[in-house]
């Protein structure tokens, strides 16, 4: 069976929004306006919240240390038997989690809640 020209321009259209699809939700969550923070909560209640923007370690309790890095988070030591949280890996959108189940420890890259920019824009 021989491919003709508009079978080619077909594949070539679903191609083409297949990568759209991908490629828009990839530079929204690049460029976003607000300002990622890190958001550490243990046992469910709020540890702290750490701007991604400035490097430091953070010793969560006597269980967990992370450290703000570049821009990115990771958890690098943990007392928990199976490591599955150090071995995630490093988060740095809004959205991003690492979760250390045993110690009840979540790492969580949230936007700047203090901004006075709305949600939603009416017209």
């Amino acid at each position: 069976m021989k491919m003709k020209k508009r079978d080619i321009g077909l594949i070539g259209i679903v191609l083409l929004i297949a990568f759209l699809c991908w490629f828009i939700p990839y530079i929204r969550g690049q460029f976003t306006y607000k300002e990622a923070q890190l958001r550490i909560t243990v046992d469910g209640e709020e540890y702290g919240v750490y701007s991604l923007e400035e490097d430091q370690v953070i010793h969560i309790g006597d269980t967990n240390v992370c450290v703000i890095k570049d821009g990115y988070v990771t958890m690098t030591e943990a007392d928990c038997p199976d490591h599955l949280c150090m071995k995630q890996k490093r988060i740095s959108k809004e959205g991003g989690t690492i979760v250390c189940l045993p110690n009840r420890v979540v790492l969580e890259i949230t936007g700047d809640e203090s901004l006075d920019a709305p949600d939603v824009v009416a017209s």
